[in-house]
């Protein structure tokens, strides 16, 4: 094979899945244009900042969706992002603390959910409960039972529900899939996944006054309630057990789920973590070193390998996954991906030239958050098939839920490859599911 080095725009003329695999006409069909009503996606945002806002202006920009209302238990930022989504569409969105109203709404076709992880599946389970469909920012659950809940859910009330992981709908992605089940590193076996950055401490937070901004009774919603402390709100909550799933699930899920992708497999039969939170002494509860191994009942394997503390690179890349088989290796990211022989020459080079978003940009914006709303519209409106449906994505998800539960109990797990329950070890099967305020347990 000769070495060729493709640029993403090369790519998009030479290779069909720039329009066919994706549903794409061409790079520029995305643009966001007027047309009929019945042609867009009308949907509602849940939540105003931080990963919730790039998503509010990727589906005011991409053709064929359009956002009716944004809501946000802080009501600070709702103004300010009202007037930003009415310059990008050229219709003002309503906006409101209380998302559950758009659920009373017939105009909304969809509920966007860029809310804290405890609010994934019940916030889901009530809108697909209201008839709308639903994009859901990843993990989508915050334990191993609403991982088989939410697709449960899907199942019985039949709408689409995408779940975040946008690097399923990367040109570049798809691309470097092919190349593996084409044989272009023969029989893939190991995977390294990994996820490097250097995250600030977060102190010894005090319980302090609810701010006035704040619906903090909504805010938490299915959790179970505790006194509001000055340190949580926002974005640190990723790093608790009540409201969210550590670093294995806020970023582990995109390289986990690549190397899933690539392996073709689904739920291991082992799972084994180390580690531990050394680098600060605070209240962050998760782990700011994990070291994660899953083996397969199919002879593969593979490791995840995240640092939060500190941002030492691995391959000169902040996060990406490797991918080993028989004949070669193929090194991908969000960039793109190099193809290496078995001596380490470069055979193949594809990334995408145009990329210019920062791969540690803890909001996660650019092209490919573009291309995977547009693939989820594309669903509702003409049956396209989904890049990252809820069933697929939750396979990656809980096996990461599954790592955290290792790491926590302190010991290897015996998984039931079928199934994903824990074999074996009532403790650690007891953290399967969480305790829910009362009142708030998600049903279907």
């Amino acid at each position: 094979m000769k070495k060729a080095d493709v640029n993403r725009r090369d790519f998009i003329k030479k290779t069909a899945l720039a329009g066919a695999a994706i549903g794409l006409a061409g790079p520029y069909s995305l643009s966001h244009g007027a047309g009929s009503p019945n042609d867009q996606v009308t949907v509602a945002i849940m939540g105003g900042r931080s990963r919730a806002r790039v998503l509010a202006r990727s589906f005011a920009d991409v053709k064929g969706t359009h956002v009716k209302s944004v809501f946000d238990v802080d009501n600070r930022p709702l103004a300010e992002l009202a007037e930003d989504l009415s310059e990008r569409q050229g219709r003002k969105p309503e906006t409101g603390t209380d998302f559950r109203k758009a659920l009373e709404d017939p105009d909304i076709d969809a509920l966007v959910i860029g809310a804290p992880d405890h609010w994934h599946t019940p916030a889901t389970i009530m809108a697909l409960q209201a008839g709308k469909h639903v994009y859901v920012e990843k993990p989508a659950s915050h334990n191993p039972a609403e991982a088989e809940l939410i697709v449960r859910a899907q199942q019985r009330y039949g709408k689409v529900v995408q779940m975040g992981n946008q690097q399923r709908s990367s040109r570049e992605s798809i691309q470097a899939m092919k190349d593996i089940a084409d044989g272009m590193i023969g029989e893939p076996y190991y995977a390294k996944a990994f996820y490097a950055n250097a995250r600030d401490g977060i102190g010894h937070g005090k319980i302090a006054p609810v701010p006035d901004w704040l619906d903090y009774e909504l805010w938490q919603g299915p959790a179970p309630r505790t006194p509001y402390r000055d340190n949580i709100i926002h974005y640190n909550w990723h790093w608790f057990w009540k409201w969210g799933t550590g670093e294995a699930l806020n970023n582990g899920t995109h390289e986990y789920d690549i190397a899933r992708w690539a392996l073709g497999v689904d739920l291991p039969n082992r799972v084994s973590s180390s580690g531990g939170r050394f680098h600060y002494d605070d209240d962050w509860e998760f782990y700011d070193v994990q070291n994660v191994n899953f083996e397969f009942a199919e002879g593969k394997a593979f490791n995840w390998e995240g640092r939060s503390a500190n941002g030492y690179q691995l391959y000169n890349r902040g996060r990406g996954t490797t991918i080993h088989g028989t004949k070669g290796t193929i090194k991908i990211d969000r960039s793109g991906y190099i193809l290496y022989d078995l001596d380490n020459n470069e055979l193949k080079r594809v990334m995408d030239d145009d990329q210019e978003v920062d791969p540690l940009d803890t909001v996660g914006g650019g092209g490919m958050t573009d291309l995977h709303i547009h693939n989820f519209a594309m669903a509702i409106r003409q049956g396209e098939k989904l890049n990252s449906p809820i069933d697929e994505g939750q396979k990656s998800v809980l096996a990461l839920h599954l790592g955290n539960i290792s790491q926590y109990v302190g010991r290897s797990l015996n998984i039931d490859p079928k199934s994903g329950r824990i074999i074996g070890d009532p403790e650690a099967m007891s953290m399967w599911n969480r305790r829910y305020e009362r009142g708030w347990e998600p049903t279907i």
